[in-house]
Order: structure tokens, then C-alpha cells, then sequence
């Protein structure tokens, strides 16, 4: 039975990215409150650039609990801390100078190290957010989608299960080899709170395949994830909003 979801449909990237902050923020107040710490695990790519700049901005960096605060990624390329492509880098860039985060608090995957080395690494940075061998309970994992479906590093044609909590990625995306390490549904489906970021009119159709089309989790990973027990939300923009025909 597919997780029940809500859908936010924003006008403009102002708005979209304004929800977006705010929605983070409230949760990291509301987990703050509740467990004395707040775990996100960010995601990649264009559309949450302009979320994480804006977080970085007053209102909402004051209201933000960065003590508290622990950063994860959903996934990264092998590559190195510095290189454009790095998910991490993206959030070095736009955040990280501006906050008051603790560094100790920032768990970066080493994706300038071998595959099999980062992939044990990034294990192991998870292993104090979990209980009795359990996967680790994040609060939030924010999440993207390709117009192939892909979500983090799962590509269509990968296995489905994954008992592991972090694998490797070899791959090809769009015509590109994709070396990376990536989060698996075993974590991700644990979170209190999963948020897909989608945008853009290229995605559309892709988008109504996963949303309300047959279960094909195979062919389309963003199908891989139903929260466990957390609420699961769709930010969406109007252009990959569009005709949505189960939307009402």
C-alpha cells in the first residue's frame, strides 16, 4: 500500500524556496525540542541551492538551533571536497561560512577516497544516530528527483533492496559514468520527515509515474520510498505541476 503524501504546489522560486526553509526550520525547532538534536541528510543538484542560501539569511539563520544541528548527505559523487560537482561543496559554499554549525557536526562523505573506503566511512559516521544495530532515525531527508526517476544515487535498473545503510554507484546518467555513494531506502524510509524538491516541466511526466502511476520500483526509485512511519511531503513548482491528473 503506497505511503499517503502531501503535495505543496509554489508559484515562484521566492516562494518555493521560502516554504521550503521554513518547513526545515520547523522541524529542526520541533526535533530540538523533543531529542536535543536535529539530523538532516541534504541533498544535491540545482533546485535546493536556493533553499540553502536562503537559510543562510536572516530571518531564518536566527532561527535555526546550528548548536543542535548535524548535516548529512543523501549521497555524493566520488570526487573531491573542492571539485563543482561535489554535493558537499554546493553546501560548503552557500551555508556552511554563514551559520554557526559546530564543524564536528557537519558529516561530510569522503568522496575523495575509493568507493569501498567511503562508502565503510559514511557507515560509520551513521553508527552513533542508531540504536541496537537499528538503521539510523534521521529527522529529515531531503530528496531530488531525475526525470528518469532517480532519486539520491538510486538509478532506475538497480536493485530495490538494499539491506545496506550506504552503497557504491557505478552507473550511467546522461551518457555520463556516475561514480558515487548514496543512502539506501533501509535509512531514508526510517526519517521522521521526507521531503522530495522537484521542479521543472521536464519532469512532469515523470512525476505523474511515480505519484499515481502503476508500482514500478524497478524502473522508477522515487517509487522506493515510503516512509516507515514519517511524514512524507512533495514540494513541488507549477511547471512540474502541471497536469498532474491524480492531483485534486
Amino acid at each position: 500500500m503506497p505511503k499517503p503524501f502531501t503535495l505543496h504546489i509554489l508559484e515562484t522560486p521566492d516562494q518555493f524556496n521560502q516554504f521550503g526553509v521554513q518547513l526545515l526550520t520547523n522541524f529542526a525547532q520541533e526535533a530540538v525540542a523533543k531529542h536535543g538534536r536535529f539530523t538532516i541528510a541534504l541533498s544535491g543538484g540545482g533546485t535546493p541551492a536556493g533553499i540553502y542560501q536562503l537559510w543562510s539569511e536572516r530571518p531564518y539563520r536566527d532561527q535555526m538551533p546550528w548548536q543542535h544541528t548535524h548535516l548529512f548527505w543523501g549521497d555524493e559523487r566520488l570526487v573531491p571536497p573542492d571539485d563543482p560537482g561535489s554535493n558537499y561543496k554546493q553546501v560548503a559554499d552557500l551555508l556552511l561560512p554563514l551559520v554557526p554549525i559546530p564543524p564536528e557536526n557537519v558529516h561530510r562523505a569522503k568522496g575523495e577516497w575509493g568507493m569501498a573506503t567511503a562508502v565503510t566511512d559514511y557507515t560509520t559516521q551513521l553508527q552513533p544516530f542508531a540504536q541496537d544495530g537499528q538503521p539510523p532515525v534521521l529527522d529529515v531527508v531531503l530528496l531530488g528527483m531525475g526525470n528518469d526517476g532517480h532519486t539520491a544515487s538510486l538509478f532506475p535498473g538497480s536493485p530495490v533492496q538494499q539491506p545496506d545503510w550506504v552503497i557504491g554507484v557505478t552507473a550511467q546518467y546522461n551518457g555520463r559514468p556516475a561514480q558515487r555513494i548514496s543512502l539506501t531506502p533501509t535509512v531514508i524510509n526510517q526519517a521522521r520527515h521526507v521531503i522530495f524538491l522537484v521542479t521543472g516541466s521536464n519532469k512532469t511526466a515523470t512525476l505523474q509515474k511515480v505519484l499515481y502511476g502503476p508500482h514500478q520500483p524497478d524502473q522508477l526509485p522515487a517509487q522506493r520510498i515510503q516512509p516507515a512511519h514519517g511524514t512524507f511531503t512533495w514540494l513541488l513548482d507549477t511547471a512540474v505541476a502541471q497536469n498532474l491528473t491524480g492531483h485534486r
